[in-house]
């Protein structure tokens, strides 16, 4: 069987695909390495050579407070549970929680009928114990009577038997009488004495039992509010058990824990603001109350206690804050805001605007405030300082042309 030999066109076309084969490779080869080396050498001169837009800030004088910051919870420097002395059943609680409560003002209150019989008991047995003494003192005067009268009827007889005219006999009865008018008026004086004591055993009883009636009658310490509510009327109670817990709205502190490394820059009386997390754009004035003399042993902070001077409108108890407190204040120094400032390669210091290029400048850093800085040398007020104007702009660094926004 033959075959037919390819065509002159067939044989040109394949030879064309073969060398597109040898050649195109590294023709687009070629291409995507110099697409990579432009894209590159454009990338290097945007972040090395092309200005970086900035925002400008004008050094000035101003005033910088220093603060040490603190979290804690609000309390109540005096609160108070809240329960009865004797148990019972509650018949009635005056308060709930969120009231504010006067001094003397009636909380809670316990059954009092039995303890009502027990007083009226007790009245009844002093009443009968003050008649008993009455009578033993009318029996002491009756004594006292017979006794004087024995004296006189003794005298007498002695008198007369000097005188002969009356016998032994009734001198010797005469004293007889006399011993015992004295006996009579000693057993009165014991039956006083019996008396009183029985008295006072009654009246303490009756005090016992007046001071069990009260103490079913459950008073406020002090003015306060009335932060939680433990049990309801018909609930039996035993002494001691929590009804109610007042908070004095007095003075309320902001118990805040510190690092202790800030121990140094505290003392008692310094100004702090205070600002609730139920408020994050308020702030309250207070006062360092105390300080504490005891890191934990983990956290290793110590307590500082912030009198709260001004309550927001609605406030509870426990509740999370931030304490700052000042520790130091200065005026009329120049000041930078606390982002300008820069730290390479250990040193402090800022990029300044010099002729549309951005210069490093070495600056000495004094008092640090939250969001400003005392600058104590390297800046004058009217100076120029220079940053980026986001974080696309790209870096800062000396030398490098800047553009304004």
């Amino acid at each position: 069987m033959s075959t037919a030999a390819p065509s002159t066109d067939a044989v040109k076309s394949t030879e064309t695909g073969t060398w597109w084969q040898r050649h195109g490779s590294r023709g687009s080869l070629g291409i995507r390495v110099a697409v990579i080396l432009s894209v590159t050498a454009g990338t290097a001169w945007w972040f090395l050579l092309a200005p970086v837009a900035v925002i400008t800030h004008t050094v000035a004088t101003g005033t910088v407070t220093a603060e040490v910051m603190g979290t804690g919870t609000l309390e109540a420097r005096t609160s108070a549970i809240v329960g009865p002395k004797i148990g019972g059943l509650i018949t009635r609680i005056a308060a709930d929680e969120g009231d504010r409560v006067k001094a003397g003002g009636l909380l809670i209150q316990l059954e009092d009928i039995d303890i009502e019989q027990q007083v009226g008991m007790a009245e009844s047995e002093v009443a009968a114990a003050t008649a008993t003494l009455a009578r033993l003192r009318a029996d002491q005067g009756r004594a006292e009577a017979v006794l004087l009268q024995a004296k006189l009827s003794q005298g007498r007889t002695v008198e007369l038997a000097s005188k002969e005219v009356v016998s032994v006999d009734e001198v010797d009865k005469a004293r007889e009488a006399l011993s015992i008018a004295e006996a009579g008026l000693s057993v009165a004086a014991a039956a006083i004495v019996e008396g009183q004591m029985r008295l006072a055993v009654a009246e303490r009883s009756l005090e016992y039992q007046r001071a069990r009636l009260h103490d079913t009658t459950i008073e406020a310490p002090f003015d306060g509010l009335v932060v939680r509510r433990d049990r309801e009327p018909g609930d039996v109670v035993a002494p001691g058990a929590s009804v109610l817990q007042v908070a004095s709205t007095g003075e309320m502190w902001i118990t805040a824990w510190v690092d202790e490394t800030e121990l140094a820059r505290l003392e008692d009386g310094q100004p702090a603001r205070v600002v609730f997390r139920s408020e994050p754009g308020g702030e309250y004035p207070g006062a360092v109350a105390r300080v504490g003399r005891e890191a934990d042993r983990e956290t290793r902070e110590i307590v500082v206690d912030v009198r709260v001077e001004r309550l927001p409108v609605s406030w509870a108890a426990g509740q999370r804050a931030e304490v700052y407190i000042r520790t130091d204040h200065k005026e009329n120094v120049t000041v930078l805001p606390t982002g300008l400032v820069l730290v390479r390669d250990g040193k402090t210091g800022v990029m300044m605007d010099e002729g549309g290029k951005a210069r490093w400048r070495p600056v000495d850093i004094g008092l640090r405030g939250r969001n400003v800085v005392e600058v104590v040398s390297g800046l004058s007020p009217g100076d120029v300082v220079a940053s980026p104007a986001d974080v696309r702009s790209g870096v800062l660094r000396d030398g490098r042309r800047i553009t304004h926004e």
